[in-house]
């Protein structure tokens, strides 16, 4: 092969991933089904259906259609409830102003969800633009924002607990106030925690409040976004770096870590599709 025939090569096979990881690979949405066990469930929580959906990102590179083909997706399962685990939008290149509007967007198209329990946490590029109009844009339409807050789920008798810490990164996440005494422990009543960035847990099981928890989901990493065969992810953010992916079982707290739908940075995914979770409850 000649110099310029190599050249040309590799600028065809560059342009060609980029194509692939910008508009086919970061549209690809991957939807995962688990079931998961939780000790003292009650019987009319058993078989209960989450879609948990992450890092939107609305409008940094998270255009409109795909955000409607999304929520279409979650309808289509039919959960019992949707858990939105932050990051709605991006604090980056845009003006506060724009990120504001994004918020108003991403709100208005959640509003589709066919699902009326739908509660969500920030993330840390939600707080870095406000928490303040970031939660209004959300609870606008429907959404209820937990913010070192806690609620109970109730079901034909039964009742569980929902949970939803303030992001660790750049919020101010109290987990006394956000799991009280008062719902430690309580029989038949296990603990669902919302927590946008993962490795924040290693923290919680220090806690009395922590250890409490028998379920806990989170976004906040992407998967790592782009990661390359042999070598893994390129970047992982601050409190992301540890629980990347998928499933973890520490003790008696499971920790589940979605993918999320959007990207940051660079509009491209590689080797980690976008996700949405279909998370089924079961009793242990």
């Amino acid at each position: 092969m000649t110099r310029r025939g190599f050249l040309t090569t590799g600028a065809c096979t560059v342009g060609g991933l980029a194509f692939y990881s910008g508009e086919i690979a970061r549209h690809h949405i991957e939807i995962t089904s688990s079931e998961v066990a939780l000790a003292g469930l009650p019987e009319a929580f058993d078989g209960f259906r989450i879609a948990q959906v992450s890092d939107i990102h609305m409008d940094e590179f998270t255009e409109a259609f795909y955000l409607r083909e999304a929520v279409r997706r979650v309808n289509g399962l039919n959960p019992d409830a949707v858990f939105l685990t932050g990051d709605f939008v991006t604090d980056e290149f845009a003006p506060r102003h724009f990120a504001i509007g994004a918020a108003w967007q991403c709100g208005g198209i959640l509003d589709a969800l066919v699902c009326r329990e739908r509660y969500a946490v920030l993330g840390n590029h939600d707080f870095m633009i406000g928490a303040g109009p970031v939660s209004e844009a959300l609870t606008a339409h429907g959404i209820t924002v937990l913010r070192n807050a806690y609620l109970p789920l109730d079901r034909q008798g039964g009742r569980i607990w929902l949970a939803g810490l303030a992001d660790p990164v750049q919020g101010m996440p109290d987990p006394e106030a956000t799991i009280p005494a008062s719902i430690q422990k309580i029989p038949r009543e296990p603990i669902i925690l919302l927590c946008h960035a993962p490795d924040y847990v290693d923290h919680l099981l220090r806690l009395s409040s922590g250890q409490a928890v028998a379920l806990m989901l989170s976004g906040h990493t992407h998967g790592g976004q782009i990661r390359l065969p042999l070598i893994g992810p390129l970047v992982l953010p601050q409190l992301g770096r540890k629980y990347v992916e998928g499933w973890f079982r520490l003790g008696p707290l499971q920790l589940h870590v979605n993918r999320g739908l959007g990207s940051v940075g660079v509009p491209f995914r590689l080797n980690c599709p976008p996700e949405i979770s279909l998370i089924t409850l079961r009793a242990a």
